[in-house]
């Protein structure tokens, strides 16, 4: 039984919480927040115990942590517990900051722990079989990739302040999503976006609204769309072109149910929000990590898959300013 430490105990870390009480071989021994009342909550309702984070980290009879605290603190987090031995569950993104990420990998490697860094739609049951028969060469060479990924409203101004923006807190699934789906590594970034949904995300320096154009060496593109708004739900869609078949994955709807008449054809609307939308995948990727760390099997994504997808936003983030393509890493 592997007992698991979670830091942060807001919207993510009770998801998580959620994904261990289904598990026969895991559990949530101790939980931490800055606010003590969402500890006790979540203490309560788990069975763990309320600790502060110092204290989880340094218990020795807890395994792992899960790091779902804001992206400012992840940094020490990674390094005191990898020093620790904990194995290490981390929200994305890593870091707002690149070179902090390549210090917490380092700080990771060193002490010859597990880290998978939470890029959750990997593990969505149809995006995951999109790429099986991507793998499986049933689509033949992969030659375009569309992703669209809207919100159906925008988080608090005060969150955007905080969150270093569309492209490194929003759109980073989205490059992961490209990269998983490609199989080769984006070379080239080109980024435009505009503020059409709240001024007052313009007013705070970032954008509601933005298209990005990756390319690799060997010319295979990507496109992704990004919205904060979207009228009709949570729009996640995916369609992979290849030169011999197209493969594509549409949103998930409350029901399946459709309803004819002499006006057309309805729908259910779009899963309403990521929370119902990808409940299955969070559980699969808690899965993944237990198993991996008990059975000492290599986890994706790891530190540096967060950090390829934290080069591809900031590589975006100076195209949208700027106008300029990007090369990665430059």
């Amino acid at each position: 039984m592997m007992n698991i430490g979670i830091l942060g105990c807001g919207r993510i870390g009770q998801v998580h919480a959620r994904s261990l009480a289904g598990m026969n071989n895991a559990r949530v021994a101790a939980v931490s927040d800055a606010v003590p009342e969402a500890a006790d909550a979540l203490a309560a309702a788990t069975g763990g115990k309320a600790m502060t984070s110092e204290a989880i980290i340094a218990d020795a009879g807890i395994d792992a942590v899960i790091i779902g605290t804001p992206t400012s603190t992840h940094h020490d987090l990674i390094h005191e517990a990898a020093a620790a031995g904990k194995a290490i569950f981390c929200e994305k993104p890593v870091d707002l900051s690149a070179d902090r990420t390549r210090a917490c990998i380092a700080a990771v490697e060193k002490a010859g722990v597990p880290m998978l860094v939470a890029f959750n739609r990997r593990f969505d049951p149809n995006f995951a079989h999109l790429q099986s028969r991507i793998e499986a060469g049933d689509l033949g060479d992969v030659e375009m990739v569309t992703i669209l990924s809207r919100d159906p409203s925008p988080p608090p101004v005060s969150y955007i302040k905080q969150s270093g923006g569309l492209f490194r807190d929003m759109m980073i699934h989205d490059f992961d999503m490209a990269r998983f789906l490609l199989d080769e590594e984006p070379v080239e970034v080109f980024a435009q976006g505009s503020c059409l949904v709240d001024p007052e995300i313009g007013e705070a320096g970032d954008v509601d609204t933005a298209m990005v154009t990756l390319k690799t060496a060997s010319g295979k593109i990507a496109q992704i769309s990004n919205s904060r708004r979207a009228s009709y739900g949570y729009d996640q869609r995916i369609e992979v072109h290849g030169s011999k078949a197209l493969a594509r994955a549409d949103n998930l709807h409350e029901n399946s149910v459709e309803i004819a008449g002499a006006s057309g054809f309805t729908r259910a609307p779009a899963q309403h929000f990521f929370l119902e939308r990808y409940a299955a995948a969070y559980s699969i990727e808690m899965a993944h990590f237990v198993n991996s760390v008990t059975n000492n099997i290599l986890i994706k994504p790891s530190g540096k898959d967060g950090l390829k997808a934290q080069l591809l936003a900031d590589a975006a983030d100076a195209s949208c300013r700027d106008g300029k393509m990007y090369r990665v890493g430059d």
